[in-house]
């Protein structure tokens, strides 16, 4: 499998849209974040030019009788909030296209739920942040700005004409019905328009069992407006709250516009991917036929296409070069900036940009069956996984609506009795309730591992996992293995040493090239380039055909070719077969040092030895270098012999070797290394399997590997690696893909989980800290003599706003230490 090849997985079912429901909807719905005339919706459905969809209006499930399916998966739960549309399960299916058509008409209420943020509690669950939440985030904070400045017009004229206002501020208003009736109109429009998102979402937490800021806050400002209206009617002889409700409904739309907005620009790496794709691809008739082009459409586009790709150009799909040379901006997949060159024969990806020449692929993969679309799962994916601490601080935010609610209540009770001051009891309970803000602890987290996974992405660290993000900053020992993961993975036979007088050196070689060509193996991709080169099409030696084929992964491999019974292996393979070496045999040459030799055997005749270098990725001991600056011990895990592995741990100064490890055995010594305590200060070790001392002390053990033969062993280290992409079951094992082969990759991805932690303790400290200091300032423990201090109302509100909003720039911040 190529390096930059991701692993591919199945289709994903058919998605919906997160506005209307609809599978499959290519819709444009931004037009719902600012005018909202979701009453126009039945005519979009009605046009027969929709010529943005790329789709025949027959696409779109005839069968309506699914639709009230299709409407209950939104992401947003819209039918707790629609009490008010027709039943959608009552439509007569008889005609779909009419029926969409009075769909539109239904749903003609449907933008005052919009408006008023019907579907806002779903930033209560910010685990799944997903570029169309990000979208719905967008649209919020567009709502939010335009209410916000509603609010404002309607709020000024309620504060300076509200009599306790004016006495506060020493200046007199006339004292009539109509002046006193004037503030109460225009803080009822407040309450009932600029107001009514904290009032559904508050409803819509009470019925799904699940409260939170949003009730505390249509609480809070529910018992000012009944008061106030009491007062105003002469029903309660205490001063109206016009003033401070204006100000209460002002300041949290204020907050929540600049969360939303703050929220909707969280991860943009992760919606750019959406971008990376072109609107169309040059088709052609034939590879040779280059005058053929014709654009067609990316959803047209099939398996099998010749598409012509131009210099400058972005590749539409996963595809394989037929002809041309060109150099390839990879840097979406694997994070690296410099360009690769790519040739005849190798694998391209959806979304990368050809930045030279001009190339003729094959298309191979399309959609949702793209390497890109690939990135795109497994970080969402991810991001709707919940971590132990997300979870820990979702259980908290719940527990705080408690503390705070029981907080009021206990606070008006108490004020109540001493001074029998319903005013003043009043006024401390409301501000409980809205100082108190479990949505910062419910945006602690979410927001700072959205943050770090979309910059991970960037750097084409894809995590998987988001227990993993976690997990690496507890990380004590990386294990890495050798081939491919280290070293570039392309080893060279360096020098042929023929070992019988009986078969020629040539036809053994070409009889190995033989038994290996059906073998993945870097070494026997190595024997069967050395003797049909980098281009077998333009070789001047065919391979003759090998039959029955077997592969002894750590021994080798067993095949028929021309006649002959052909092996081809390690030392082990000798061993297994009893085939002795020649007492003079040499295992290292000083001309090029430590090699993994191969030893070829016909008919039970030990023919050739082939001494093969890999070389190291020169990326390899900055990356070393760097975990040791991290205070990470590092081990290399590798199957070649104790001279070889000993000669790369020194280029690169390695802490520990495990040296002669078959596949089968590398799971166990993942399992040693987790309960080998103390490292400080090894020094290379010529461990074999099985002699690493156990004291008792756990290690937290990260494996990174790229073959299939890792898989166990990243199953069984804490935190799973998959480096260059891996092959499809080693990327499945892993909780980690590196997008790259760069394994400096992996110091970054811990570099960014000890930036994440540490974020989300400052903001868990934060969240936690400030609720439970100003809940009890604002019940008034300090409004007693001498101290005499109170919060009032509106600095409440301000408070449980900049809260909220703290946390968000925190998270913000994140991003920014990360592209330092």
């Amino acid at each position: 499998m190529p390096e930059n090849e991701m692993p591919q997985h199945e289709a994903t079912k058919e998605e919906k849209c997160p506005v209307c429901g609809m599978p499959n909807c290519h819709m444009d719905h931004s037009n719902m974040g600012t005018d909202h005339n979701m009453h126009n919706m039945h005519n979009m459905h009605d046009m027969h030019d929709m010529d943005h969809t790329h789709h025949d209006m027959n696409d779109m499930h005839h069968d309506m009788s699914d639709m009230h399916h299709d409407m209950s998966d939104m992401h947003m739960d819209h039918m707790d909030h629609m009490e008010h549309m027709h039943d959608m399960t009552s439509m007569d299916h008889s005609d779909h296209m009419d029926h969409m058509s009075h769909m539109g008409h239904d749903m003609h209420d449907m933008h005052d739920m919009h408006d008023m943020s019907h579907m806002h509690h779903m930033h209560h669950d910010m685990s799944d942040v997903s570029a169309a939440n990000r979208a719905m985030f967008g649209m919020h904070a567009a709502m939010f700005r335009r209410l916000f400045w509603i609010a404002l017009a309607l709020g000024i004229p309620t504060i300076a004409l509200d009599p306790m206002f004016a006495m506060l501020l020493h200046y007199s208003l006339p004292d009539n019905l109509v002046m006193r009736l004037i503030p109460a109109a225009l803080g009822t429009l407040m309450y009932v328009w600029p107001g009514r998102p904290f009032l559904t979402d508050g409803v819509s937490e009470a019925k799904r069992k699940k409260p939170g800021m949003m009730l505390l806050i249509a609480l809070g400002i529910t018992v000012a407006f009944v008061a106030s209206w009491l007062a105003t009617l002469n029903i309660l002889a205490i001063p109206t709250f016009w003033w401070e409700l204006a100000l209460l409904i002002i300041i949290m739309l204020a907050g929540h516009w600049i969360e939303m907005a703050s929220v909707a620009s969280t991860s943009t790496e992760l919606d750019a991917f959406a971008a990376l794709l072109p609107r169309q691809a040059h088709v052609l008739d034939s590879a040779e036929n280059l005058t053929s082009a014709h654009d067609v459409d990316l959803a047209q586009l099939q398996p099998g296409d010749i598409v012509l790709v131009k210099s400058g150009e972005t590749v539409p799909a996963d595809a394989t070069i037929l002809s041309g040379t060109g150099s390839l901006n990879e840097s979406m997949l694997t994070g690296e900036s410099l360009p690769v060159t790519r040739h005849a024969g190798d694998h391209v990806t959806a979304g990368t940009i050809l930045t030279d020449s001009s190339l003729v692929v094959e298309v191979q993969a399309t959609g949702s069956h793209t390497t890109l679309s690939t990135i795109q799962r497994l970080v969402e994916t991810a991001q709707a996984k919940k971590s132990p601490t997300q979870l820990l601080a979702d259980r908290a935010a719940a527990l705080l609506f408690w503390y705070a609610l029981i907080a009021g209540v206990l606070a008006f009770a108490v004020w109540f009795a001493v001074s029998a001051n319903l005013p003043v009891a009043l006024e401390r309970l409301i501000t409980v309730l809205v100082i108190a803000c479990p949505h910062a602890l419910g945006l602690a987290i979410p927001l700072v591992v959205s943050t770090a996974m979309g910059d991970a992405a960037a750097h084409g660290i894809l995590i998987s996992d988001r227990s993993a993000l976690e997990k690496l900053v507890s990380v004590s020992t990386v294990a890495f293995d050798k081939t491919g993961t280290l070293t570039t993975g392309t080893p060279e036979v360096v020098d042929v040493v023929a070992l019988s007088q009986i078969i020629s050196a040539d036809d053994a070689l070409l009889w190995a090239a033989s038994a290996e060509s059906a073998s993945e193996h870097p070494l026997a991709q190595a024997i069967v380039r050395k003797v049909v080169g980098d281009s077998p099409a333009d070789s001047h030696h065919t391979l003759p055909s090998a039959s029955a084929f077997t592969s002894t992964p750590g021994v080798g491999v067993s095949a028929q070719v021309e006649g002959h019974h052909v092996l081809v292996g390690g030392k082990a393979l000798l061993t297994a077969h009893d085939v002795s070496l020649p007492s003079d045999f040499a295992w290292i040459d000083p001309k090029f040092g430590p090699t993994t030799t191969v030893f070829v055997v016909v008919d039970g005749v030990l023919s050739l030895a082939l001494h093969l270098k890999d070389t190291v990725r020169t990326s390899s001991r900055h990356a070393i270098d760097e975990l040791h600056r991290m205070g990470v011990h590092t081990v290399m895990i590798t199957g070649d012999s104790d001279e070889v592995a000993q000669s790369v741990a020194s280029e690169l100064g390695i802490d520990e070797v495990l040296s002669n490890i078959r596949p089968d055995q590398k799971a166990d010594a993942i399992s040693s290394l987790q309960s080998n305590g103390d490292h400080s200060g090894s020094a290379h070790s010529d461990h074999t399997h099985g002699d690493c001392a156990h004291n008792g002390h756990a290690q937290v053990v990260a494996m990174v590997g790229d073959g299939i033969n890792d898989a166990p062993a990243l199953a069984q280290a804490d935190i799973g690696i998959a480096i260059g992409g891996g092959t499809d079951v080693a990327a499945s094992s892993a909780q980690i893909v590196l997008g790259g082969s760069d394994p400096a990759q992996v110091a970054r991805a811990i570099q960014i989980s000890r930036l994440t932690m540490r974020k989300m303790h400052q903001n868990l400290w934060w969240a936690a800290g400030y609720n439970l200091i100003t809940v009890p300032l604002a019940a008034g423990v300090l409004a007693w003599p001498p101290l005499n201090f109170s919060l009032p109302m509106a600095v409440g509100a301000a408070l449980m706003a900049l809260s909220t909003v703290i946390v968000v720039i925190n998270a913000r911040l994140l991003g920014w230490q990360l592209k330092k």
